[in-house]
């Protein structure tokens, strides 16, 4: 799909991103900000990342359901980290698919706080895994750690057999004029990003993008070493979950190389909003 042709795109049902993935999240034009889970299908099995909220359960198992993935094939739970916009509804999954051989995978850090949604599936810690997952076909995941971008147990997830990042927060945005994939030139390379771009007139994506991130993340350390981690691999598209998806290898460089210059972050953006 040319990424430039969104107006086609029904926003209603799942929407495949890139070979058995799909997007099963929601629009809502009200939203500030938008939570993606993601499916992926291989055969007989699939993986959801990063499920959703609790109210947002009947929209995401719909959309699950209209991709003709039987609920019962998911095998695993995959959770970047534990806020409740990821895990709120963990324990409706668990009810759906009712599998005891159903297992999750986060981190040890994630994990202390997830049980607090549901105990009732054996949790995996991804080093305990060997930092990867794979398919009885041999589709394999990959697990790269990001910690404190924003949570000490972050990672980023990574299909090598699409080239697709699934990042997590890192990515993310703030989205009042929300489109699936992120509309970026190349103008985007040299300009400095502000609230309406001087080229077109319109809302500028990275403005808000990088403004997320100030404020998500907890340092411009943190971020810069997960961006170092990103940069070894070989990315199609990046998936993040908030936001839009970045569609391009060039687009993806030129929001890494926006992201890298970004100052201040986190704790030093905080000092810099009070004048310390």
């Amino acid at each position: 799909m040319n990424r430039w042709q969104q107006d086609e795109l029904d926003y209603s049902g799942p929407v495949q991103i890139a070979d058995n993935i799909y997007w099963v999240g929601f629009s809502d034009e009200k939203a500030g900000i938008h939570c993606h889970p993601y499916l992926i299908m291989e055969g007989s099995e699939a993986v959801l990342i990063d499920g959703g909220s609790r109210d947002d359960f009947s929209t995401v198992m719909l959309k699950i359901l209209r991709t003709g993935a039987d609920p019962r094939n998911i095998k695993r739970l995959i959770y970047q980290h534990y806020d409740p916009d990821l895990c709120g509804n963990l324990p409706h999954f668990e009810a759906v698919i009712n599998d005891p051989e159903l297992k999750i995978i986060s981190h040890r850090e994630n994990n202390l706080f997830i049980k607090y949604y549901s105990s009732a599936s054996p949790m995996q810690c991804i080093e305990e895994l060997n930092n990867s997952f794979t398919f009885s076909s041999g589709r394999e995941l990959k697990f790269i750690r990001t910690p404190f971008a924003h949570a000490p147990g972050s990672f980023v997830t990574y299909d090598s057999q699409t080239r697709t990042l699934f990042s997590s927060d890192i990515f993310g945005s703030y989205d009042n004029n929300w489109q699936l994939y992120l509309p970026c030139a190349d103008v985007c390379a040299v300009c400095l990003p502000q609230a309406i771009c001087p080229h077109n007139g319109q809302t500028c994506p990275l403005h808000q993008m990088l403004y997320f991130h100030q404020r998500i993340m907890t340092s411009a350390k943190a971020l810069g070493y997960a961006l170092e981690q990103i940069e070894k691999l070989d990315i199609e598209l990046i998936a993040p979950q908030h936001g839009s998806l970045i569609k391009s290898k060039q687009d993806c460089k030129i929001i890494i190389d926006q992201l890298k210059r970004l100052q201040p972050v986190g704790i030093d953006f905080y000092f810099q909003e009070i004048g310390q």
